[in-house]
């Protein structure tokens, strides 16, 4: 007869996990904050803050927090992290007013790479905080897509793309009238390949997309009844580029341009997905190799 096992916290960098006596409470905010931690899971605590607790005192609630929040930024999907979100949500609220501002902060210019994973994380840790938002879940898969779509991130893109898809379908079941969500759910299916969910999903949006979105909608759905599709899921092509991308950093320019002209051979998915960025990569390539006229014409289209 098998047991299982309880769940045990997630080892995190920075992190030490303290389990507290029976009868701890967490206090604080001038006695706004009175919680029993009975039943509740070990406390993460910075590892500088650990040594206060080891004679035996208790943590106070400014560790508690800084603790709490720092697990969940390095991994909003920890062990227990629901239970760590309701903690914040109930005796943080300086905290979650931080983290609402960092989000809009984020929103409000051109995120380079380094601050896309700050950024999902941040995301999915409101996604705890209001599980029942659809808006947050939608967020997470656009900001998925883009890491899943850049060249600098390319490495990860199966990761991106499967977790924008699994956040747009919690988005369309919190809110199955998003037309919207609807659609990028359909592209997220499409760039992994299965290609009839895809025009399934997209056949099923109600009227209110843009005459644009419409229309891409409707040649894709028409291109996949027609057998008119890349020779192979385009989230695959996206992996050999990231190949690609680093052939040329190590100075292997022939490897780099060979794997990208391989890609671009392929009609379909060099319409579908134009990224300039592509030819740019491929012009540089050309360029550091010698072939001064290919990288000319490469450029030109980048």
């Amino acid at each position: 007869m098998s047991t299982s096992s309880a769940p045990q916290p997630t080892k995190l960098e920075g992190i030490r996990y303290y389990t507290p006596e029976p009868g701890f409470v967490l206090t604080g905010r001038d006695g706004m904050v009175h919680m029993p931690w009975e039943g509740r899971p070990p406390i993460p605590l910075l590892v500088e803050d650990f040594p206060s607790v080891e004679g035996g005192a208790s943590p106070d609630y400014d560790m508690v927090g800084r603790g709490i929040y720092q697990a969940l930024r390095h991994n909003p999907e920890c062990s227990f992290a629901s239970d760590y979100a309701s903690v914040l949500k109930e005796a943080y609220p300086h905290i979650i007013s931080e983290l609402g501002g960092q989000i809009i902060m984020l929103d409000a210019k051109e995120v380079d790479t380094p601050y896309l994973d700050r950024k999902i994380n941040a995301l999915k840790i409101m996604a705890l905080l209001d599980p029942g938002n659809a808006g947050v879940h939608l967020e997470i898969a656009r900001t998925l897509a883009d890491k899943g779509s850049r060249l600098s991130t390319l490495h990860q893109a199966v990761s991106s793309w499967y977790g924008a898809e699994k956040a747009l379908s919690n988005a369309l079941r919190l809110d199955p009238a998003n037309h919207h969500a609807a659609y990028e759910y359909g592209e997220a299916l499409y760039v992994l390949g299965r290609y009839e969910k895809a025009a399934q999903a997209w056949q099923d949006i109600p009227t209110g997309l843009g005459v644009a979105d419409q229309r891409k909608i409707e040649a894709r759905i028409a291109a996949i009844l027609a057998g008119k599709l890349p020779l192979v899921p385009p989230v695959d092509y996206l992996t050999a580029l990231s190949v690609a991308v680093e052939a040329h950093h190590t100075g292997r320019n022939d490897d780099a341009a060979a794997i990208i002209e391989d890609i671009l051979a392929d009609p379909v998915f060099a319409e579908q997905f134009p990224m300039n960025e592509i030819y740019y990569l491929l012009g540089t390539c050309y360029q550091e190799m010698g072939m001064a006229h290919e990288a000319a014409e490469a450029f030109k289209r980048s």
